[in-house]
């Protein structure tokens, strides 16, 4: 099938720029915590990145200039428009309703109102008489509230009455608003293991699941079938300040279980399928079977050249500036729960402190184990799920 045009042109200018940096994709893939094969594809048009945070990374690497850059995302863009646009399937059409003919109304809702039922509400209700007493008792109480006043007045208290709200306490003083945070950070939280490897859990039938995408397209794919992380989860946090010189110091990353429950019994689904150079960059751990999960620094390996190269882990503090992001990769595991958690960044910058709760746009994140589950691979000779031979099941 033809590239897109919209994806051609964004894959042209990303090639553009390995080229000029002259880097290997694995040396560049490293930088971007990408797998070699994932930015090849990112070149060749094969596949679109989900998010531009990763694109903008590599223009700061290869040395584009604000210009080129908003060029960039405007090719992003239109290029990710296309990509949700093949994603998308084709509305069902809907047949019209039958013409009742001449004479004929529509037919009646079932689920409707009686037809026959008396209509309440568009009778009139009967208009009441009034009593002759009304405009005396009106005037009395018209009396009292003006010698109420008069008294309170001479006593020196005011008066205050029943229409009248009590003005609400203002949050921040007048005239001063809350100072924005002095740096910006972006997630992805359907990232797979080198790129290529991530099981998922789906409450449906092998016959009701669609084949495994391209990791790029994993969000739709997992948003499509409620698809849950099964066993892991893999979340990339992109952290950059908004100042050139005035540094960010991130200083802790803390970890919050907030619901434990029974893993899932829902079928597990691999998206194994095949990957180039695994490249494991350092990330930080996540125990959620711990009563108190903390994320521990854990060293990163380099398999895609001819040796495997130990990445060093590093340890908080990191800075931050606009010309120098951060990412931050957390694996969450779980064996023995369904756990919905969130994480909670410490920065401090220009005299400021505070924390910034980062979850899955405004929900937790959530990953279930799946021992014992039913697994499942995709053949892709014979275009279906096939029972995963190393799970121990038969069928």
């Amino acid at each position: 099938m033809p590239k897109d045009a919209a994806v051609e042109e964004f894959a042209g200018l990303v090639r553009a720029l390995k080229a000029r940096d002259g880097r290997s994709y694995e040396a560049l893939g490293r930088r971007l915590s990408v797998s070699a094969s994932t930015l090849h594809r990112y070149c060749s048009g094969a596949t679109v990145p989900e998010e531009f945070a990763v694109v903008d990374r590599l223009a700061l690497l290869c040395g584009a200039d604000e210009e080129e850059r908003r060029a960039l995302e405007a090719a992003w863009t239109e290029a990710d428009r296309a990509r949700r646009r093949a994603a998308s399937p084709a509305p069902t059409p809907v047949p019209a309703a039958p013409d009742p003919g001449p004479g004929r109304g529509p037919a009646p809702d079932p689920t409707g109102p009686d037809p026959s039922a008396e209509d309440l509400s568009a009778t009139e209700a009967p208009r009441a008489r009034p009593r002759r007493g009304a405009p005396v008792a009106l005037l009395a109480a018209a009396v009292a509230l003006v010698v109420l006043a008069l008294a309170a007045a001479l006593l020196g208290h005011p008066t205050r009455t029943a229409s009248a709200p009590d003005p609400a306490p203002a949050s921040t003083a007048p005239g001063r608003t809350a100072a924005p945070l002095p740096f910006t950070w972006s997630i992805d939280s359907q990232l797979w293991e080198g790129g290529c490897g991530h099981t998922y859990l789906v409450d449906r039938a092998p016959r009701a699941v669609a084949p495994p995408p391209v990791a790029a397209d994993s969000g739709a794919w997992a948003g499509t079938h409620g698809a849950v992380h099964g066993g892991e989860a893999l979340v990339r946090i992109t952290v950059q300040g908004r100042s050139p010189s005035d540094a960010v110091v991130l200083h802790a990353l803390h970890v919050r279980v907030v619901d434990r429950a029974t893993p899932l019994p829902w079928n597990a689904y691999r998206m194994d399928n095949g990957c180039g150079g695994a490249v494991t960059p350092r990330h930080f751990a996540v125990d959620l079977d711990r009563p108190r999960p903390l994320a521990r620094p854990v060293d990163g390996l380099d398999a895609s050249g001819a040796e495997v190269r130990k990445i060093p882990a590093v340890s908080f503090p990191y800075k931050v500036t606009s010309f120098d992001p951060e990412e931050l990769l957390v694996s969450a595991r779980t064996a023995g729960c369904d756990c919905r958690w969130y994480l909670e960044l410490e920065w401090s910058a220009g005299g400021r402190t505070g924390t910034v709760r980062i979850t899955d746009g405004g929900k937790p994140f959530r990953t279930s184990g799946i021992k014992g589950r039913p697994a499942y691979v995709h053949d892709s000779a014979e275009g279906r799920w096939i029972t995963d031979p190393d799970s121990g099941q038969t069928g």
